[in-house]
């Protein structure tokens, strides 16, 4: 059974060779040296055409948030058995994928981690599952990774908070900090710094779809607002609703940052 990854960025590469304990790799991409250094990497995979009429078992589509729906109605076609995303954004992506390939398994993923923090959670939308998507479950498992069932809804909500609002915050600390000497450093700078460095070292272009594809940073700038302006009594009950909010999602934001640098095809 062979998979073909639309999308040979970091994301499609963690994709493939994933997948490659269950199936047959085939990477396109819209630079063909792009999908033939993927398949280099991936044992016994291979590299076509983006634009080629071949047909797959199985089509995984590896692409910006962007370009999600255009790729998916492009490339859907080509999935004699079932279609999948890793894209990062569900609601869009399911719906494009229930147009584009209504009798076809489909499955959205999105892994909540840079590939080179994998294994890690992964979301899972089963929007109509079968053997095929039951077998991409089985690789992600198998190499270690933790898939959890969602839907649409919540899973695009969740992230206007673990991402757009995250990476709001920690970015508006990177531009707000002033040079101090090292001596100064407290443990609440000194891991603002570290998640600083995460966050800033990745591709600008990813964080950019994140904060177009989902609210959230619109909140983290209202409550720092709020916060500035605050007299002494609102301080104080603001810090106790930051606790009680901390407290109650503390599991939700443990792991790695989940911003992915998936490459468009």
């Amino acid at each position: 059974m062979e998979v073909l990854v639309v999308g040979a960025g970091e994301m499609g590469r963690w994709a493939g060779a994933t997948l490659a304990s269950e199936f047959d790799v085939a990477y396109a991409d819209r630079d063909p040296e792009a999908a033939r250094a993927a398949a280099a990497t991936t044992a016994d995979a291979r590299a076509v055409a983006l634009d080629a009429s071949e047909t797959f078992d199985a089509v995984c589509l590896a692409v910006p948030i962007s370009a999600a729906a255009d790729a998916v109605a492009d490339h859907a076609p080509r999935a004699d058995r079932a279609v999948f995303d890793v894209t990062g954004v569900m609601a869009p992506s399911v719906a494009a994928m229930r147009e584009a390939a209504a009798e076809a398994e489909r499955l959205s993923l999105h892994p909540l981690f840079a590939a080179a923090n994998a294994p890690g959670n992964v979301a899972a939308v089963r929007d109509a599952p079968g053997p095929v998507t039951d077998r991409v479950c089985d690789a992600l498992a198998a190499a270690g990774n933790r898939v959890f069932e969602t839907t649409p809804a919540e899973h695009d909500e969740a992230m206007e908070t673990v991402q757009a609002g995250a990476h709001a915050a920690v970015l508006a600390y990177a531009l707000a900090a002033e040079d101090v000497r090292e001596e100064f450093a407290t443990p609440v700078s000194e891991a603002l710094s570290a998640l600083s460095r995460t966050v800033t070292g990745g591709n600008p272009r990813v964080y950019r779809e994140i904060q177009e594809s989902f609210s959230g940073a619109d909140r983290v700038a209202d409550a720092a607002a709020e916060l500035a302006a605050a007299d002494g009594e609102t301080f104080e009950r603001l810090y106790r609703e930051a606790n009680a909010n901390a407290d109650a999602n503390a599991d939700a934001n443990a792991g790695g940052d989940g911003a992915e640098e998936n490459e468009p095809p």
